[in-house]
């Protein structure tokens, strides 16, 4: 695995969850009366979704390298449902149901991109 080849694979995904980010930030909005503007990422919204990408990476190319390809999809959406749940646990501000299947999308999303960057 070279690092040429992580980094081809963690861009696009980098690029995916700030996508769903940006759009899910003002449809997940508790207030309905107050509406998060959307696209209105921070830099640190940036970088945290940059680091996320890195790691979820990382976990990719440990699956698709030496433990198998099959049930890759199953893999993810368990990873994007442990995120989720978190997230409810941290209580943060989003609805619950919609939040969590954002994010067991995202992951299913990013393993996808995964799959076919380092299958």
């Amino acid at each position: 695995m070279t690092l040429t080849r992580l980094v081809f694979a963690w861009l696009p995904v980098a690029v995916e969850f700030l996508i769903i980010d940006g759009l899910s930030a003002r449809s997940q909005s508790v207030d309905a009366l107050v509406p998060r503007e959307a696209w209105r990422l921070t830099q640190r919204d940036v970088l945290w979704r940059s680091v996320e990408a890195a790691g979820v990476t990382l976990f990719g190319s440990l699956w698709f390298d030496s433990l198998g390809r099959g049930g890759w999809w199953l893999l993810f959406a368990l990873v994007g449902f442990l995120v989720g749940v978190q997230r409810l646990w941290q209580g943060q501000l989003r609805l619950e149901p919609r939040g969590l299947a954002v994010d067991v999308t995202r992951y299913i999303l990013a393993g996808g991109i995964l799959a076919w960057r380092l299958g």
